[in-house]
């Protein structure tokens, strides 16, 4: 059946237009108009870029359980699936399978690949790095002029830093990286751009793969290589997991700390609370109940029915796609009460920030060890720190995959 075929009376001129843009008033919400369908039903139609209609799926429950179902599939090569934007639907026959497109036995043997220098014992030795990493930039932006921008001095370049040290790549090529990367989150890119920074990323990957292959050492680009050398992947395939790493490894985190610290800085209870603290368990938790409060991936996370899925009174049919959005999921007042107030003392380890099931975010005990660090250090280092500019001057991301702001001037 085709993904334009409604289960419901919904009529096409009911059916919204997503993504749907955040509140200038409230831009850490949802959108108000999802927050609405979100109090009527757990599924609806939307329409996107290309004219299909998926469904988008805002309740937790529902979230959790589509996440977890073996009949919803992430291979984004499937007729129906509900892709970003017209630059990723024009590479998705070029680009090589990967942990983050395939299903099943394929995306276990990838994700065995990556697991290894994300685990708990491994992240957490790197303690040490990054808080000098974070004493360093907060140096930095205290002797330099006022106000500082907290994306360029503190927010990009410490996840930037700690995922080229893992990765081995040269930190001196970020700009590269970083430029190339920002189109692949672009939600607006044309399959020109794709395929031109797609291609700009690939060709960096192989040629450092290659010197790996002569020269290795202890970081994921030399396993990726000897994993290559000994024909467990190609070469193309060892490009687009590295790809895919360096990428998430610093857009996510870098979005998070600078759209944290505003969330921060918008509840000053929250704050003072956080910088007068000794207790390390709630300086973790005040980490989730941000990931909760701010669901910075948007667009939500993309999958399609591979079978007939009965869920909350709606029938999923196979081939239509589905969109699971993160922030209604994480305002869900079933599961979190009170959803639209900053509580870092609140108990949000289930929040879904990171997707759930076998696909969540592999680097998440990386992204979590350097939120601590960072909003901790902070916070104690600088607590009379304050927004530069008014809030309603302050830029978001509304054109990005992951949810952020452009810059983030501060004071103290």
């Amino acid at each position: 059946m085709s993904d334009t075929t409604t289960a419901s009376a919904t009529t096409a001129t009911e059916i919204p237009d997503y993504p749907i843009e955040k509140s200038s008033a409230c831009p850490f919400a949802p959108a108000p108009r999802i927050s609405e369908m979100a109090a009527v039903k757990p599924l609806h139609r939307v329409r996107i870029w290309n004219g299909s209609t998926p469904w988008l799926v805002t309740g937790y429950t529902e979230f959790k359980a589509l996440m977890a179902d073996p009949r919803v599939s992430v291979d984004d090569r499937r007729p129906g699936f509900p892709h970003w934007n017209e630059g990723m639907l024009s590479t998705v026959n070029t680009r090589p399978r990967s942990v983050f497109t395939s299903d099943g036995e394929e995306h276990t043997r990838f994700r065995r690949m990556m697991t290894k220098p994300f685990t708990f014992k491994r992240v957490d030795a790197l303690r040490p790095s990054i808080q000098q990493m974070t004493e360093e930039h907060i140096d930095r932006m205290l002797a330099g002029p006022k106000p500082a921008d907290l994306v360029e001095a503190l927010a990009l370049p410490i996840p930037t830093l700690m995922i080229s040290e893992m990765l081995g790549v040269p930190y001196e090529d970020h700009e590269f990286f970083q430029q190339h990367a920002t189109v692949g989150v672009d939600r607006y890119a044309t399959k020109e751009q794709a395929a031109a920074g797609r291609a700009g990323l690939a060709r960096y990957l192989i040629d450092l793969i290659k010197v790996k292959l002569e020269n290795p050492a202890e970081d994921v680009v030399s396993d990726l290589a000897e994993r290559v050398r000994a024909e467990e992947i190609s070469m193309k395939e060892a490009a687009q997991l590295g790809t895919g790493l360096l990428i998430a490894g610093h857009e996510t985190s870098a979005n998070m700390i600078s759209l944290g610290v505003l969330a921060l800085l918008q509840n000053p209870e929250q704050f003072a609370l956080l910088r007068d603290t000794d207790d390390p368990k709630l300086v973790a938790n005040a980490v989730e109940e941000l990931l909760r409060y701010l669901s910075i991936i948007q667009n939500g996370q993309r999958r399609v029915a591979i079978e007939d899925i009965e869920i909350a009174g709606e029938t999923i049919r196979a081939g239509e796609g589905i969109i699971v959005d993160l922030a209604p999921a994480n305002w869900d007042p079933a599961a979190f009460p009170d959803p639209e107030k900053l509580d870092i003392a609140r108990p949000a380890r289930h929040h879904v920030g990171f997707g759930f099931g076998v696909h969540q975010c592999v680097g998440q005990q990386l992204a979590r060890v350097e939120l601590q660090i960072v909003f901790e250090t902070l916070v104690k280092r600088v607590p009379t720190l304050e927004l530069a500019i008014p809030f309603d001057q302050v830029e978001f991301k509304h054109d990005r995959l992951a949810f952020g702001v452009y810059t983030l001037p501060v004071s103290w």
